[in-house]
C-alpha cells in the first residue's frame, strides 16, 4: 500500500530591511506621496501662521524700531505658544527650554582604594524628554477632541437633507464642504403642509451663520431645529421669517452671532417661488433666454434687530431656468494669489453647462472651484444648492 509524504511545509522567507523600511514609511505617511506630503505641511503650516499671526499682530504697537519690533514679535509669539497651554505644560515646556540651554558636563569623585570615577551628565537628553512627554500629552488631547469633533460631524450630516427629493417640475442637487471638521452652512429641502392640498409647498432653506467651527454648528443646529418647528405653523413667509429672526435674537449674543438665510416656498401647481432674502448672497436666476436676475427682496439677517421686518417677492419658473443658491464660501474661495472665485466664473460654469443636469453642474462647479483654489487651504464653508425647471 502506497503512502504519501506529509507536505512540506514552505519555508518562511525572511523580510528584507529594504521591505521593512517600506512597510515603515508607508504606514507613516499612510501611502501619500513626497507632494503630497509637502502639500499638506504647507497647508498645516498657512493654518498654524494665521492662528499664531493673529495674536502676535494685536500685540505688537506702531512706531517700533525694526529691531524692536522683530524683538517683540518674538516675545509676542512666545507667548501666543505659550498661552495655549495649560499651566502645568506651560511650566514642563519652559524647564524642558531651559534644560536644552544648560551645556552637559562631567565630575569626578574617588572611592575607595583610591580609583578614580568619572561621571558625565546631559540636560539635552532630559530637555527632550520632557517635549516628548509634552508632544504626548497634547497628541491626546487631539485625539480626543478630533473624536468628539467627528461625532459631532455625524450629528450634523443627519440634520442635512439626504438624497434630493422628487418634486414635480424640479430637478434638484446640492452640496456642502465644511472649512473645518463641522460647518455653521445649513440648507434643507421639506414639505410645509397647508390647510388644504392645493396649499401645500415645498420649503427650500440656505444659511450661513456667522463664524466657524463649532460656534457655528451649535446655531446652524438651533436654526435648523427653529425654521422646522416654526414652519409647522399656518403663517405667511414674512410672518416665519419675523419669527425666524426673533428666535435668532434671542441667541446671537447681542448680534455678533447673526445668519444670512435664503427662505422660498415653491408652489409645485403654479411653479412659482414665493421667497425671502435674509441679508444672505442674492440667489443667480437664469432664465432659459439667457436673462439674469437676482433674487434679492428681504430684509436684514436673522439675529440682529428683534423687530426687522421681512419683504417677499414671487418668482415664476419655466422649463429650461436655472436657479443657483449659495453660501459666500462658493464665491469668497481664493487661490494663491488672494483672488476671488467670484460671480463671473459660476455664471461662465452655468452657461457652458446649461444643457446638463443639476448633479452633472453641480460635480462641474466643485471640479472647476478645486482646479480654481488649488492647495490653498479653504477658509470658509461652501455650501450650493442648483434647481433647473423642467416639464411636470
Amino acid at each position: 500500500m502506497a503512502t504519501s509524504s506529509p507536505t512540506q511545509a514552505q519555508p518562511v522567507r525572511p523580510i528584507s530591511f529594504r521591505e521593512r523600511l517600506r512597510r515603515f514609511w508607508n504606514r507613516v505617511t499612510e501611502g501619500m506621496a513626497v507632494s503630497q506630503l509637502w502639500s499638506q505641511f504647507e497647508n498645516e503650516a498657512r493654518a498654524s501662521y494665521r492662528l499664531y499671526s493673529k495674536d502676535v499682530e494685536a500685540r505688537t504697537p506702531e512706531g517700533l524700531t525694526r529691531g524692536g519690533r522683530r524683538l517683540q514679535i518674538l516675545k509676542e509669539f512666545f507667548w501666543s505658544v505659550l498661552e495655549k497651554l495649560s499651566p502645568a505644560r506651560r511650566v514642563l515646556l519652559l524647564v524642558a527650554l531651559v534644560l536644552l540651554v544648560i551645556p552637559g558636563g562631567s565630575f569626578t569623585y574617588t572611592g575607595e582604594g583610591g580609583k578614580t570615577y568619572v561621571g558625565e551628565f546631559d540636560f539635552h537628553f532630559w530637555a527632550a524628554l520632557l517635549l516628548f512627554v509634552l508632544l504626548i500629552l497634547e497628541i491626546a488631547d487631539r485625539v480626543v477632541m478630533k473624536r468628539d469633533l467627528q461625532i459631532a460631524r455625524e450629528i450634523q450630516t443627519w440634520l442635512l437633507p439626504g438624497a434630493p427629493p422628487q418634486i414635480p417640475g424640479l430637478a434638484i442637487a446640492y452640496a456642502t464642504r465644511p472649512a473645518n471638521t463641522v460647518a455653521g452652512d445649513y440648507y434643507d429641502v421639506f414639505p410645509r403642509p397647508g390647510k388644504t392640498n392645493e396649499e401645500n409647498r415645498v420649503v427650500f432653506a440656505i444659511a450661513d451663520v456667522a463664524g466657524k467651527s463649532i460656534p457655528a454648528a451649535m446655531l446652524m443646529a438651533t436654526f435648523q431645529a427653529s425654521l422646522k418647528t416654526l414652519s409647522t405653523a399656518q403663517v405667511a413667509l414674512p410672518e416665519l421669517a419675523a419669527n425666524m429672526n426673533r428666535y435668532a435674537c434671542s441667541n446671537s449674543q447681542g448680534g455678533l452671532r447673526f445668519t444670512t438665510a435664503f427662505l422660498a416656498e415653491y408652489d409645485t401647481a403654479q411653479h412659482t417661488f414665493h421667497y425671502i432674502n435674509a441679508g444672505h448672497n442674492n440667489p443667480i436666476l437664469r432664465r432659459v433666454s439667457g436673462q439674469i436676475e437676482r433674487l434679492d427682496v428681504g430684509g436684514l439677517p436673522f439675529g440682529i434687530q428683534p423687530e426687522a421686518q421681512y419683504n417677499s417677492a414671487t418668482v415664476t419658473l419655466a422649463p429650461g431656468d436655472w436657479l443657483i443658491i449659495f453660501t459666500d464660501g462658493l464665491v469668497e474661495a481664493e487661490n494663491a494669489r488672494q483672488d476671488e472665485y467670484g460671480e463671473v466664473r459660476v455664471l461662465m460654469e452655468l452657461e457652458a453647462s446649461k444643457s446638463l443636469s443639476p448633479a452633472e453642474f453641480l460635480q462641474r462647479l466643485m471640479a472647476s472651484l478645486d482646479l480654481f483654489v488649488g492647495n490653498t487651504p479653504q477658509h470658509d464653508d461652501v455650501t450650493c444648492m442648483l434647481l433647473k425647471a423642467e416639464k411636470a
